[in-house]
């Protein structure tokens, strides 16, 4: 059992996600869950589980998550603090009830919690959390507490493999496209509600600026991909889509760099609304494109989560890039409230 810095002791690691389907049968059940409580159209679901089908039902996140717990597990045992790494999800199994279940049948009493999200958000932070408590709520009497780590979007373990990734796909620009070339980072949309009590914007500005000030980029814009939700409510923008349209409809643009700096793994919705839409997109304008990849598994994103398991556990630096500091290990009560629900 490892002493936090608050003598408070912590027996286990806890890898929280969103989840996804494993097959062509639960893509329907799946996006139920994604969408229970939210005032999404049916063909919007439908639609969206079309793109699922399309890659044979499954979300490619389920098997990104067990090489990061995978690599994450080997990390700990070889350089400590060796805690036991358990995973549980929001919408899809391992389902968190199912997984804080199995802890507490352990004799887990006290966990940290890595989110697979950079960033502050409700959906990002906030829901997990709930969902945390929720499931803790039904496992009842002898579940374990559950602590989160901090927000890592300014992190150097995660800005540094940004870096290498970001200058891997520059690498495949030609030559001849010369100043022609614009990049864009990309993260999930979310409603303009949400962002509104939240840093997830200024976050994400922050990350791209650390990324392309280290790689010496001036054209760059943050853009946004994934939109859901009735028309009514509005999202983030503009769109991927939207804006690799305007910024090559005039010719000045002839090649683009898509980085996808909101996620941390190439999950369906970087496969889709990336590699599939903004793709079609550029062959349809006679623009080249290349993807750059998440950070995945890795290996300094990896130690960077052990890092911030030891931030907890003995005290250890609190690593940040840039000005804005390392976020606080607790949110307050009032942090990234849910959006205002439209109909």
């Amino acid at each position: 059992m490892i002493e936090s810095s608050g003598n408070v002791p912590y027996d286990s690691l806890l890898v929280v996600s969103f989840g996804g389907p494993e097959g062509p049968d639960d893509v329907l059940p799946f996006l139920e869950n994604v969408l229970r409580g939210r005032n999404v159209p049916r063909e919007r679901m439908l639609e969206v589980a079309e793109h699922y089908q399309a890659f044979g039902g499954k979300s490619p996140i389920n098997d990104q998550n067990r090489a990061l717990i995978s690599a994450l597990t080997e990390e700990l045992t070889v350089h400590g603090p060796d805690l036991p790494v358990y995973w549980g999800n929001r919408n899809w199994h391992p389902l968190l009830a199912d997984t804080i279940g199995r802890m507490r049948d352990d004799g887990r009493k006290r966990s940290l919690a890595f989110f697979t999200s950079a960033y502050s958000s409700y959906s990002g932070c906030r829901q997990y959390r709930e969902n945390i408590l929720d499931a803790r709520s039904t496992v009842g009497v002898d579940s374990p507490e559950i602590h989160k780590l901090r927000a890592f979007y300014n992190h150097p373990g995660f800005i540094e493999p940004m870096v290498e990734r970001v200058s891997a796909a520059l690498a495949e620009v030609p030559a001849s496209a010369g100043d022609r070339c614009k990049v864009f980072y990309t993260a999930h949309s979310i409603p303009a509600s949400m962002s509104e009590g939240c840093d997830y914007v200024l976050q994400l500005r922050e990350a791209c600026r650390l990324v392309s000030e280290e790689l010496g980029l001036s054209d760059y814009e943050l853009v946004y991909q994934s939109r859901s939700g009735p028309p009514t409510q509005p999202w983030m923008e503009p769109d991927i889509c939207d804006a690799i349209q305007v910024a090559c409809t005039s010719g000045e643009v002839k090649y683009v760099v898509i980085v996808p700096i909101g996620f941390v793994s190439d999950h369906m919705e970087v496969l889709f609304d990336l590699d599939t839409e903004a793709r079609e997109l550029c062959e349809k304008l006679d623009v080249g494109l290349v993807r750059a990849g998440t950070v995945g598994t890795h290996p300094r994103f990896i130690s960077m989560i052990r890092e911030l398991v030891l931030e907890r556990t003995s005290g250890a630096e609190r690593l940040t890039l840039g000005t804005l500091g390392p976020r606080a290990d607790f949110c307050p009560e009032d942090c990234c409230p849910a959006p205002i629900r439209r109909r």
